[in-house]
């Protein structure tokens, strides 16, 4: 009896989102369909805002509105329907989000999407929350990259501030005779000059805050890149329990600056003596937290949903060593041939209509007391060889 009444006054004194009512949904890619999977667990209904058919989150969604994620009447029908409204990138409207905040419970607010999918405001609210960032200037011309790379040094990385993500939208120069070519990326706006980190690793933290302030974080994870794109992600880092203790004093104070609610994937390189760079922030579930799904008591996704709810959060708890490997396109033959070989293998697909070269279809989870065997076992498989260009394993 006691129990039950601790559960009544829990209910009182929060407001929260239970299940039975409508989670809206920006976004009709992977990490909605994973996030609404989670919510489906729960008991919620998902309605979805996509432009196409046949998303992968319009497939295991209630209700699918298709229309431009910044047309009026589709966020009307979208806050007419739901009980709360998330997204699942950050390349969105930012006035149409706020304006929807008029209208609906968006309670991960239109300001995070405004700070991350701007580099130059992303990186003045990082160092203004006291955490370091690559040493950087703001180019909005040309000659500007001139003056400004003989202060920060060959190489240099140009990048534009809007709209990159894997590796689009960014030029390494190494040499001064390269600047006017990657100066083309100033047609596209302004454009952030960073100095070339010389790095160790790349790392992520994936942290979570929900309205009442409640903050938990999954462990750190080391990311490996292929091509730009996340290849491996690693859990546990194979780094020192100091950098890791960096790594999330990092996370918690940028997402108490900026007053997080929901996820926030936090983005570092560690540098050859331990120290910490954040390279980029993304508001919401992230590739590197897939692992969590079979990895953790609770998953990246779930812990959105309770943030975005207003639930109390669980404290992640990680039940065995993992190593998560995205699919891309050129991947699915032979992760399909695979299956039979690899029944330690979790393997996710998108539903993704097509197959594409370097498009993410999917993700395997491999849960091991042996990382260093799981990663042999991945590259022997051949399937993520050659640069793509394997089929089921063999060259085509």
């Amino acid at each position: 009896m006691k129990k039950l009444y601790w559960k009544v006054v829990i209910n009182l004194s929060r407001e929260m989102i239970m299940p039975g009512q409508t989670i809206g949904i920006i976004g009709g890619g992977q990490l909605g369909r994973m996030m609404a999977l989670a919510a489906k667990e729960a008991g919620f209904k998902i309605a979805v805002l996509e432009p196409g058919e046949h998303s992968p989150c319009g497939q295991v969604a209630d209700v699918e509105i298709h229309a431009a994620y910044d047309d009026p009447a589709a966020l009307d029908q979208l806050a007419a329907i739901s009980d709360v409204i998330t997204y699942e990138f950050e390349n969105i409207d930012y006035d149409g989000l706020k304006k929807l905040q008029e209208k609906a419970f968006v309670p991960q607010g239109a300001e995070l999407i405004k700070v991350t999918q701007n580099r130059v405001a992303e990186k003045e609210a990082i160092t203004k929350a006291g955490v370091p960032v690559a040493p950087y200037a703001v180019i909005t011309e040309a000659e500007e990259i001139y003056d400004k790379i003989d202060k920060l040094g060959y190489p240099a990385v140009l990048k534009t501030a809007r709209g990159g993500y894997d590796g689009k939208g960014q030029f390494v120069i190494k040499e001064a005779v390269q600047i006017e070519e990657a100066a083309q990326l100033l047609k596209h706006g302004v454009c952030v000059l960073e100095k070339w980190i010389p790095f160790e690793c790349e790392i992520s933290v994936i942290i979570t805050r929900n309205i009442e302030g409640e903050t938990t974080y999954f462990p750190v994870g080391e990311n490996v890149h292929k091509e730009n794109i996340l290849h491996e992600t690693i859990v546990p880092a194979r780094v020192t329990d100091s950098v890791k203790d960096k790594a999330v004093q990092a996370a918690e104070k940028i997402a108490e600056a900026l007053s997080l609610v929901g996820t926030l994937a936090v983005e570092m390189f560690v540098g050859k003596n331990g120290e910490i760079y954040i390279n980029e922030l993304a508001p919401r579930p992230h590739n590197s937290g897939h692992y969590t799904i079979e990895a953790c008591d609770m998953s990246q996704f779930g812990q959105h949903i309770r943030a975005i709810c207003n639930w109390p959060l669980k404290t992640p708890e990680l039940l065995k060593p993992a190593l998560m490997v995205n699919i891309l396109g050129e991947h699915v033959p032979g992760v399909l041939d695979g299956i039979a070989k690899h029944p330690e293998w979790s393997v996710h697909l998108y539903g993704k209509a097509e197959a594409k070269i370097k498009r993410k279809m999917g993700h395997i989870t491999i849960l091991t007391n042996d990382i260093e065997a799981a990663l042999e076992e991945v590259e022997a498989s051949g399937i993520w060889s050659n640069n793509g260009k394997l089929i089921g394993g063999q060259k085509k």
